[in-house]
């Protein structure tokens, strides 16, 4: 069956391609000055959801990198002092990763960082627009649990 021109044209994946690139784009650059990449506000945000504290095994699985590639990306988390790690007491081989108050802070300054980038790509749309823009994505993915840790991984692969 043959599409029209008309549909053709009107086919939305190019346009939110471009603007997920738009979003990306002032996002990394938003987050430069914090000293942060998309992988490390990942990171953070999935220990901030386990209570500020998880086990480093199941950060890994949690965040789907191999756990060497997490040691690379928490060692960067680390020496900024965002996070600690610790044996745990009651089984000296597991790592916990705790986040600090530092990385807690730090967090919710990319949050905002974040938020300026989506402020600025979406400036055209009013807030109804916005807010309608949002809903109609989570009505397109709904049933389709969103991977970020998957998406990272795809932009870098050496997470």
């Amino acid at each position: 069956m043959a599409v029209s021109p008309k549909a053709a044209s009107h086919r939305s994946s190019a346009l939110m391609n471009h603007l997920a690139r738009l979003i990306r784009m002032a996002s990394e650059q938003e987050l430069e000055p914090l000293g942060l990449r998309p992988r490390h506000l990942v990171a953070l945000t999935v220990m901030r959801e386990n209570g500020g504290v998880t086990g480093q095994q199941e950060l890994a699985t949690e965040l789907g990198v191999d756990r060497t590639n997490l040691v690379g990306l928490l060692n960067e988390l680390e020496a900024e002092g965002l996070i600690l790690r610790r044996r745990a007491v009651e089984d000296r081989r597991r790592h916990i990763v705790e986040l600090t108050p530092a990385g807690e802070e730090r967090l919710a300054a990319a949050e905002a960082a974040i938020g300026a980038a989506e402020d600025e790509v979406l400036g055209a749309l009013s807030d109804g627009q916005r807010e309608q823009l949002f809903e109609l994505l989570q009505q397109a993915s709904a049933g389709r649990a969103p991977d970020c840790a998957a998406a990272a991984a795809e932009r870098e692969p050496e997470c």
